[in-house]
């Protein structure tokens, strides 16, 4: 007699069993795998916030953060970390800004140079602008044509005179090559159909000092660097790059003043983040950085070191870099201007 088949009954039971198992382990696992990212968010900050400035410390880019970072971080109960990286133009500081994670806890100070200017100046870059995400326009600062006192240039029209009559024969200092101030003077080159000799130095200081010594006649130069200095006497405005006359200096024209039409041109700054930083981090970043700039202790001291307070949220920095961006890409271009 054959032996009795055994029933396969528990085998056919234990794919089901196991089946039913992974799923209830999995159900299990979802909410687990998805909580930390909520957290993390809902938590955030729960450590110091680094702030990259891509220039040097004592700076006008470094002033303003230093002015916002005690304000924010005390707003969000957090210490603010200024981090100061200068180099090539902003690119240093600005890349480091890139690669850093996107957590909420590295912000960039970036401006023309670093988000517009750069990818039009040099050929290649270790980072792109639309590496960032922007999280509002801070301020910018108002930028003028000045001369040393004994120039001989006794006002604007004088000055654009003597230059269309003498090209080439004059020269003028800029902080930089790239730097707004330099692109500035390019404009007014190109409005104005004159030639002047561009002398780059590294860093406003340097350029300050030999225009006061009468090694270069004149310079652009923002307000938060010669606002002292034209007040002592020892620097002379002859015309300010802005659609009006700055409150500072009621006395000095613009450049529309003088026949010349598109010569708005400032040195703005506006707060950045790494791009994939989550949206409701990004929202209230916005939210804390204009609260702190628009406090009236802040936005005093904002305006008496010569700085033009203009907060706004991401959305709207990011139409304006783009803005930005078309019109001085096609001056570079045209002007066959190069970083290298």
């Amino acid at each position: 007699m054959p032996p009795k088949a055994r029933s396969t009954a528990p085998v056919r039971r234990r794919p089901l069993l196991l089946l039913q198992l992974g799923s209830a382990l999995l159900a299990g696992l979802l909410p687990m795998l998805a909580t930390p990212a909520r957290a993390d968010n809902a938590a955030w900050p729960n450590k110091p916030i680094k702030w990259i400035v891509a220039y040097p410390a004592g700076g006008g880019s470094d002033f303003l953060a230093r002015q916002l970072a005690p304000y924010m971080g005390k707003q969000l109960g957090q210490t603010f970390i200024i981090d100061n990286r200068p180099g090539a133009g902003g690119s240093i500081g600005t890349d480091a800004a890139a690669k850093s994670a996107a957590d909420g806890y590295t912000l960039l100070t970036g401006d023309n140079g670093a988000m517009v200017f750069n990818s039009a100046m040099y050929k290649k870059l270790p980072y792109s602008p639309s590496d960032f995400t922007p999280v509002g326009f801070m301020a910018r600062f108002p930028l003028m044509l000045v001369v040393n006192p004994s120039s001989g240039f006794s006002s604007a029209s004088q000055w654009l005179a003597e230059l269309k009559k003498n090209p080439g024969k004059y020269s003028y200092a800029s902080p930089g090559i790239g730097s707004p101030h330099h692109l500035a003077m390019e404009l007014i080159k190109e409005r104005s159909q004159t030639f002047v000799v561009h002398v780059p130095y590294r860093g406003t200081a340097f350029a300050i000092q030999d225009l006061m010594a009468g090694v270069v006649p004149m310079a652009i130069l923002d307000t938060a660097a010669s606002l002292a200095q034209i007040r002592a006497g020892k620097l002379k405005p002859l015309a300010v790059l802005s659609k009006k006359r700055l409150n500072q200096l009621p006395d000095v024209p613009t450049f529309e003043e003088l026949g010349l039409k598109g010569v708005d041109v400032s040195a703005w700054q506006g707060l950045f983040v790494p791009k994939g930083t989550p949206e409701p981090i990004v929202q209230r970043l916005t939210a804390e950085m204009n609260k702190a700039i628009k406090l009236p202790e802040v936005k005093a001291r904002l305006e008496e070191f010569g700085l033009q307070v203009d907060p706004s949220d991401g959305p709207a920095l990011g139409r304006f870099v783009q803005q930005e961006t078309q019109s001085w890409h096609a001056l570079i271009k045209e002007r066959k201007l190069s970083a290298e």
